[in-house]
């Protein structure tokens, strides 16, 4: 890349030519002084225009009612018989004269020839003059003169502004002329045009370097945020954008904005870090253990059957199944948006129920009673099936984990009840209970079940579908456990 003409870049092409940068390449700031100072430009050149054309016809104008004034005296005269010898010329270089038909001389002023007329036949052939056939008017009252711009005049190098006025001389159309030179006009309109084409140039490029500076002013901020962006960018950790100003304005409230993006995401990128920490510690201990049962059959493989082996792998795998099972959920939180239709709560119960038995009776060694499930109440919620479904399992899955021997499940509208008569939860470990692979000091035996998500999945489903799952005593102890779902779509 080299610079072009004019500090312009040129960048060079594959075929060897070069060109100029796109109008998109160039700079905000530069696009915007280019177009504020280009309309700026285009407003003057339009207002000078105008200014002009308004000059010049208030100067017409005026010259209009000066030989107005004139050829309505001339035309009285001739009308009353009254000429005198030199005809009346008030303004300096103004002729005057009476014509006849054919355009001759009757009379002139001083500054006017007695053989030559101000303006030719032609001219006068503009003025309207009434028809023969026409009723005789007062003598007192003329016509209304016709003004006209002519260049052929023999008393001017330029234009000439005449008024014509038709009257009667002694029984005889005549004409009564006025001119005046459009010279001091044409000057006045002349010197404007030139000096407004000096200033809109010098104008223009004041208000560029204005603008230019106003703009520099107005995106420092713009650029610190960029400066602030990168350096976290470079960094890539944790880091905040510098608000400017006093923060009051609209770059204030995007730099506030933008900064709760990035603790966000930082708190997001912190909480998936931990994720994946805990989640391979806790996909590490049933993988362990696999691989430990398979190395002892595979060394004393008359000592360890196949039944056995067969056995110990089981109860892995369904363990490492459930585990992988609850990352997946929520792995897929938050990526599509839940539907929500009327569901029977009181049915959605019912189905979730007898696979929560079933999995609690399959995990619990053989003698140990499955505490009994009781169902009451009905309700509808506008929520997921699916999602509530897996909500109501996981909290019943808890129940019957620590049950002693009963678990309750109320239902009622946008509402799910799960009580058991447990140990019950300390109150201040109730909250804490919702964090992903948390299981209390009397919960962490293998067989005591879970790998500490069922909880956070219930919330966390819960608050997508927008409720949320609360833990409370219940009476007599044990943990009351409440889900709370929208009952309206």
């Amino acid at each position: 890349m080299t610079p072009g003409p004019a500090g312009r870049r040129r960048v060079f092409r594959g075929d060897g030519r070069t060109g100029v940068r796109p109008w998109s390449s160039w700079s905000l700031r530069l696009r915007l002084t280019i177009v504020a100072a280009g309309l700026f430009a285009v407003a003057l050149a339009l207002g000078a225009t105008l200014l002009s054309m308004v000059v010049s016809s208030s100067r017409v104008a005026a010259l209009d009612e000066l030989v107005r004034a004139s050829v309505t005296t001339v035309g009285q005269l001739a009308t009353s018989d009254q000429l005198p010898a030199v005809l009346p010329a008030t303004e300096p270089g103004e002729v005057t004269q009476l014509l006849d038909a054919d355009g001759l001389v009757l009379a002139t002023s001083a500054s006017g020839s007695r053989t030559l007329a101000v303006v030719p036949v032609s001219v006068l052939d503009a003025a309207e003059r009434p028809a023969a056939d026409t009723p005789a008017q007062d003598s007192s009252r003329l016509a209304e003169p016709v003004f006209v711009t002519t260049d052929r005049s023999a008393y001017a190098g330029g234009l000439v502004r005449a008024a014509v006025l038709p009257v009667e001389w002694r029984g005889e159309p005549a004409w009564a002329v006025s001119a005046l030179p459009l010279r001091e006009v044409e000057g006045v309109v002349s010197a404007l045009r030139v000096s407004l084409g000096a200033v809109v140039p010098l104008l223009t490029v004041a208000l560029g370097g204005l603008v230019w500076a106003l703009l520099g002013r107005a995106l420092r901020p713009v650029e610190e945020l960029r400066r602030g962006a990168e350096l976290v960018t470079a960094r890539g950790g944790p880091g905040s954008l510098p608000v400017p100003g006093a923060g009051g304005d609209e770059l204030g409230a995007l730099a506030r904005t933008l900064n709760d993006m990035l603790d966000r995401l930082e708190s997001s990128a912190a909480r998936q870090r931990a994720f994946v920490a805990d989640a391979a510690h806790e996909l590490r201990s049933p993988v362990a253990a696999l691989r430990v049962s398979v190395e002892i059959a595979q060394e004393h493989p008359e000592a360890y059957t196949a039944a056995e082996l067969a056995d110990d792998l089981a109860s892995e795998v369904q363990r490492l199944d459930r585990l992988v099972d609850d990352l997946l959920v929520l792995a897929r939180l938050g990526a599509t948006t839940a539907r929500r239709e009327p569901v029977d709560l009181r049915e959605l119960v019912d189905g979730v129920v007898p696979g929560s038995v079933l999995a609690a009776g399959a995990s619990r060694p053989a003698g140990s009673p499955v505490p009994r499930v009781e169902t009451t109440g009905a309700g509808t919620a506008a929520t997921d099936p699916s999602a509530s479904g897996r909500v109501v399992r996981n909290l019943v899955d808890n129940a019957l984990r620590h049950a002693s021997s009963r678990v309750l499940v109320h239902v009622s509208d946008g509402e799910v009840v799960v009580v058991d008569d447990g140990p019950g939860i300390a109150a201040g470990d109730r909250e804490r209970v919702f964090e992903r692979f948390t299981r209390l000091e009397d919960g962490r035996q293998r067989d005591a079940g879970g790998s500490g998500l069922g909880l956070s999945i219930a919330r966390e489903v819960t608050r997508e579908l927008g409720g949320d799952v609360r833990l409370d005593e219940a009476p007599g102890g044990g943990v009351r456990a409440t889900v709370s779902l929208p009952h309206e779509a």
